[in-house]
């Protein structure tokens, strides 16, 4: 069947069915499966997460990626030569670094470039590649677009309007009818679409499209096949399709991985896919013989369109490796000299932070404070693989990685059921209120009655400095608050967790953490939080590791099971020997304030009443000196006296129109899996993460096995969504936060009212106005730890052994004899410079 196809003359018998089993069918269906692949998923607003937008595609090299991309989309994955100039110019990147990258490529697909072509290539101009056209394109190419409508903005603005309201959660009052999944919506819809016709000059569309098939699956081969376009460009062409409506692709992935991580299975995405190739296939029906002429000339161009993109980006890979050996260098002069330094003994606190590279600073800042402080970093669940359920509540939100699926469950305690029930029906009468505001023919009636009043409210909540309740305490009394206490009670099945379960889990925390020994009296868990309002991506700027939220309630339920009397028994037959005096303690350290919250203080024995005293000066002086540090960057003085800087950072919290509350993890560039002896004494300026890990302690290195496939994957979605969101923020990223408007209730954003949806980061999470603030380097990973060891992990693990091998990241390995290190390159270690 063809949809060019007169209507008179089109039999219902020409219909298709349903797909066979035939070869071709096969092969299409494996085009099908390998352009999905291609795509990663977004995680909604409420639990906003770091994703590398090309993970989907690390099993290829990121060169061969990046010009295949260039190829299909533009995207070119890589800053422009301008910026790399001015880097140049600057001195942050010299001759010695693009001659180091130059010895480091040779053999791979740059060879036959030399210095003085990278010099050259840096003087010169940007140069503009084409990308294989679709029918879209075909038809716009014989529009005049000074006067008329783009057919491209159009179906993007109709495909994601409609997904907005098909997967709306709550925000609108009105949805399409759901039956029969995404595609059998959106057919409904598209045969009483008037849009077209009236909007786009298609008086034919109505008629084309009921020939579309009703069924998804029995779009892609009858459309494939009327396009002509070859087995061997399916695939490519189906991707470029998916990635030309990325945001709306990623969400629909997101649909299919948690149905996928659940047991289950979700079809949005391939819908998503068939609606797109529908698109193409009503814009080539209706085009007639001059489009159908120029689509096959278009075709034929696609194999020299991919040529120039493969040849195009040797150069531009060389200089941003270049870029990343110099950052590495100063790193590699750090390290060597932290060799020397020895493990602290008798500390009066041990302080284990996450990762995050925002606690660098604050890290640094405590242990200035006293030689009895002693700092860790560790990922900020702390190793508790469980989902929440608040007081109250009926639904669980999860509190580990996004790649891990809940085991355990932690509840509050403490709050009544009385309390509980108060709190349930608050939060009803909270979603009521909601729809009295923002129902269609409530609205001007709130309006007019609540005007003043609830203008007065915005107001008062606009100019108060307190800290506003977090989502652990909405909807509770500040009885209920103080009586809170989450703690791990149960499976994910409701079932208790046994004794030894329990001491199970806090062996093996403990064992991660490199902390089975020399225990202070006082052991601080701090997990992190940002603070602000009107911000749709704050769960960005909150714990990755904790799926977008804070790390109280893991840092609570955490140290309440390693003060267990029977834990701590069970843990001695293990080996592991906490002293009576040793008491853990949990807190949350405010990113955005720089302020760290201590918890649950009524639990610590009245003999630790002075080590409490003095940990909140030392705590008090380590924000003092944070602030400080991190003034200038948020355009504030640093020589303000303290009382000044915080009252500055908390106006910013409550401030609705403040684009950049904190910088959030802004200029990441390494990671480092080493005891912190050997980083202590350096300035690593907020770049880096900081795991602790001890190898001596590691037996058969499973900890560093776990830090290499969990850890290590983390901070790369993190560092790689930044690089994306800053070296293509049109593509990877959410564009200007200042247009943002919510999308369905917690899905995503659009920038303004229409598009695609927006994913990755803001330009002001990257960029001050006046330069980028954010460095896009590929994130450099040292691990101290013997050579057979990762090497053995590399092999066992073909994710991992893919970013490295793949130039997704830098691998340095740490040799702790020699205060040498050295980078993984082609499968050898090489010395570092």
């Amino acid at each position: 069947m063809t949809l060019s196809t007169p209507i008179a003359e089109a039999p219902a018998s020409n219909v298709p069915t349903s797909p066979s089993t035939s070869s071709s069918t096969m092969r299409l269906n494996e085009s099908i499966d390998a352009a999905l692949r291609r795509i990663a998923p977004t995680w909604p607003l409420d639990r906003f997460i770091a994703v590398n937008p090309l993970w989907g595609q690390i099993d290829r090299p990121l060169h061969e990626v990046a010009a295949e991309l260039a190829s299909l989309t533009g995207s070119k994955l890589v800053m422009s030569r301008a910026w790399y100039r001015r880097e140049f110019e600057a001195g942050r990147l010299r001759t010695e670094h693009l001659e180091r990258a130059l010895h480091l490529g040779a053999g791979s697909s740059v060879l036959g470039i030399d210095l003085q072509g990278l010099l050259d290539w840096l003087r010169g101009e940007e140069a503009l590649h084409p990308r294989r056209a679709r029918v879209v394109d075909v038809v716009d190419g014989r529009r005049d677009l000074d006067h008329q409508a783009s057919w491209q903005r159009f179906v993007t603005t109709n495909v994601s309007q409609f997904c907005a309201s098909y997967f709306d959660d709550g925000q609108a009052s009105l949805r399409p009818d759901r039956s029969g999944g995404l595609y059998a919506s959106w057919h409904r819809l598209a045969q009483r679409d008037r849009g077209p016709a009236l909007l786009m000059g298609m008086p034919r569309y109505q008629e084309i499209a009921k020939r579309l098939p009703a069924q998804a699956s029995d779009v892609f081969e009858a459309a494939l096949d009327d396009l002509g376009v070859s087995a061997e460009n399916r695939e490519l062409y189906l991707a470029s399709l998916l990635l030309d409506l990325g945001g709306w692709a990623a969400w629909c992935t997101y649909q299919r991985f948690m149905a996928e991580l659940q047991g289950g299975t979700d079809a949005s995405v391939v819908d998503l896919l068939a609606i797109l190739v529908a698109w193409e296939w009503i814009l080539h029906a209706g085009g007639g013989q001059e489009i159908e002429r120029n689509w096959r000339a278009a075709m034929r161009m696609w194999n020299d369109v991919d040529r120039v993109a493969i040849a195009a980006g040797g150069e531009a890979w060389l200089v941003q490796s270049a870029m990343e050996l110099a950052w590495q260098g100063d790193v590699n002069v750090g390290l060597r000299t932290g060799f020397r330094a020895v493990r602290p003994r008798d500390v009066a606190v041990q302080a284990a932070f996450c990762i995050d590279v925002r606690s660098e600073v604050y890290r640094r800042a405590l242990e200035a404070q006293s030689d009895s402080v002693q700092t860790m970093g560790f990922a900020g669940f702390f190793g508790m693989p469980a989902e929440y359920v608040p007081a109250g509540a009926t639904k669980a939100r999860p509190q580990l990685p996004g790649l891990l699926a809940p085991r355990l469950r932690i509840t509050d305690v403490g709050v009544n059921p009385e309390m509980a029930t108060e709190r349930r029906s608050r939060l009803a009468t909270a979603r009521g209120w909601k729809g009295l505001k923002t129902g269609a023919l409530s609205t001007f009636v709130f309006v007019e009655a609540l005007g003043v009043p609830y203008a007065f409210g915005l107001l008062k909540d606009s100019l108060q400095k307190k800290r506003s309740k977090t989502l652990e305490e909405a909807s509770l009394s500040t009885d209920a608050t103080a009586a809170r206490k989450p703690r791990l009670t149960e499976t994910v099945d409701g079932k208790p967790l046994a004794a030894e379960e329990r001491a199970d889990l806090a062996a093996g925390i403990l064992r991660a953490m490199s902390l089975t020994d020399r225990f202070a009296r006082l052991v601080l868990l701090a997990g992190h939080g940002s603070q602000s309002k009107n911000n749709p991506h704050a769960g960005g700027l909150d714990c990755g590791a904790c799926c977008g939220q804070t790390g109280e309630v893991n840092a609570r339920a955490t140290a309440a099971l390693l003060n267990e009397p029977e834990v701590r028994e069970d843990l001695t037959a293990r080996g592991v020997v906490i002293p009576p005096t040793t008491h853990f303690l949990a807190g949350l350290h405010n990113t955005t304030t720089d302020q760290l919250e201590l918890f649950d203080l009524d639990e610590v024995p009245s003999s630790h009443a002075e080590d409490i005293a003095t940990l909140k000066k030392w705590l008090q002086g380590a924000g003092a000196q944070s602030r400080r540090e991190r003034a200038a960057r948020l355009g504030l003085d640093p020589a303000r006296n303290d009382a000044d800087l915080l009252n500055s950072v908390e106006e910013r919290t409550g401030d609705w129109s403040q684009v950049r509350p904190e910088w959030g993890l802004a200029d990441n560039a390494g990671f480092i899996v080493a005891p912190r002896e050997r980083t202590k004494h350096m300035t690593l300026n907020g770049q880096c993460f900081l795991h602790d890990y001890r190898a001596d302690k590691d037996e058969g290195f499973a900890i560093l096995e776990l830090i290499m496939t969990a850890p290590m994957v983390v901070t790369h979605w993190i560092n790689f969504q930044y690089y994306a969101s800053t070296v293509d923020n049109r593509r990877y990223g959410s564009g200007n936060k200042a247009l943002h408007n919510v999308v369905g209730a917690h899905i995503g954003v659009f920038e303004g009212n229409g598009g695609d949806l927006r994913t990755g980061l803001s330009m002001q999470s990257l960029h001050d106005g006046e330069r980028w603030v954010h460095t896009p380097r590929r994130l450099s990973v040292f691990i101290e730890a013997p050579e057979h060891a990762i090497d053995s992990i590399l092999e066992r693990h073909d994710h991992v052994r893919a970013l490295v091998t793949g130039g997704w990241v830098h691998l340095i390995r740490m040799e702790a004899q020699s205060g040498e290190t050295f980078l993984y390159e082609r499968g050898t270690w090489t010395p570092c410079a």
